[in-house]
């Protein structure tokens, strides 16, 4: 596995993905004052992508909190964290 947890072992599916979520991830126009997908103001996920990115995270989440706590209790803060304002940060 790379350092990000996108490793080689991933089906075809799977690794599209993981390459889409960082491909939007790195134009997101919030940076890094970017809110959690769930609560961001700019949805950039297609519909489709999005319902696939819930399927994992009902998956992959709970076993978040087990292989890597730490992890998962940021994301858990980060949920928290007001929504930046819709002017996101110019680049």
């Amino acid at each position: 596995m790379d350092k990000h947890g996108g490793g080689a072992d991933l089906c075809p599916a799977c690794r599209e993905l993981v390459d889409y979520a960082r491909a939007r991830l790195a134009r997101c126009p919030f940076g890094r004052r970017k809110p959690t997908c769930s609560r961001c103001p700019i949805h950039c996920y297609q519909s489709a992508m999005r319902e696939r990115i819930r399927d994992v995270m009902r998956v992959a989440g709970r076993r978040l909190l087990l292989a890597r706590p730490l992890l998962a209790l940021g994301h858990l803060l980060d949920a928290l964290r007001p929504c930046p304002d819709r002017r996101p940060l110019k680049r």
